[in-house]
């Protein structure tokens, strides 16, 4: 049985620079906002910083693998390359001087340590055909590979749950193999238009965002997504929130800047214990 439906079409929805929900009512506050950069450079250190946080809060987050698993942030000069982490490292490890750059004809650029094939594959593929993404994330997590086996999208479960609320989708093609066929990568990228997340059947949790901290947290979110919905139905039927109430949450909660801030308590968290990943 869904939950009762409130009807919301009254409501004023306060907003901070168009993002709705997120403007303190007591004058004088302000809410933070993402950085702004006088040149490139500046902007270029700081994705490849926030890029060797997110492996870091993936490692802590047991969502490392083996080899497995890649996140990826356009360079901000050049469109065509973007910056990844070294094949078959830590994500604990990784540091901003580790990353390599590598460009869309697989090449690395920058740097002296191999690519993951499978996450050139992917990532070039996505990069591509969204211009405006600028970071995707990838990991082999526990609870995102259970749900990505059932082929279905998440249900709107819980408050959490409605963030991706008809943003989100499944990918079959190249379902359970390695992605080392480009039109696999394609397909992939064609699923993820218009949406922050799919699932690849078989395989796991795939993001995108116009920041790191964004992609990263919509993953982060989906894992622990999957987790709840797993649990609920291994228990029993889950009620679902009913459409209006779901749109309306993820209209409050799933957006750019939502992902972005969403992300900042633990940016602040792995940047207290682990201050080695700006070396």
């Amino acid at each position: 049985m869904a939950a009762p439906t409130q009807d919301r079409s009254d409501e004023q929805t306060p907003e901070v620079d168009g993002m709705p929900g997120y403007q303190p009512k007591q004058p004088g506050l302000q809410m933070p906002k993402p950085p702004t950069f006088s040149n490139v450079e500046e902007e270029r250190l700081h994705r490849k910083q926030q890029l060797a946080g997110a492996f870091r809060v993936f490692g802590r987050f047991g969502f490392g693998e083996g080899i497995a698993g890649h996140i990826t942030v356009r360079d901000p000069e050049d469109p065509h390359m973007f910056w990844v982490n070294p094949f078959g490292m830590s994500f604990r490890h990784i540091r901003v001087s580790d990353l390599i750059a590598v460009n869309h004809e697989g090449e690395v650029v920058y740097g002296n340590k191999p690519v993951n094939q499978a996450g050139f594959v992917i990532h070039s593929a996505v990069h591509a055909a969204h211009p405006e993404v600028v970071a995707a994330a990838h990991a082999h997590s526990v609870y995102g590979k259970a749900w990505s086996s059932l082929g279905r999208p998440l249900d709107p479960i819980t408050q959490d749950a409605c963030t991706l609320y008809e943003q989100h989708g499944v990918v079959t093609e190249g379902r359970g193999a390695v992605v080392l066929d480009p039109e696999v990568g394609r397909a992939l990228a064609t699923g993820l238009t218009g949406r922050k997340m799919v699932f690849h059947q078989n395989h796991g949790i795939f993001t995108v965002g116009d920041t790191v901290a964004e992609a990263a947290w919509w993953f982060i979110n989906t894992e622990r997504n999957c987790q709840a919905q797993l649990l609920a139905e291994a228990a029993g039927t889950p009620t679902q929130i009913d459409h209006v109430n779901a749109k309306f949450s993820a209209e409050q909660t799933g957006s750019a800047y939502a992902g972005w801030f969403s992300f900042q308590p633990i940016w602040d968290e792995i940047v207290r214990t682990d201050p080695d990943l700006f070396d």
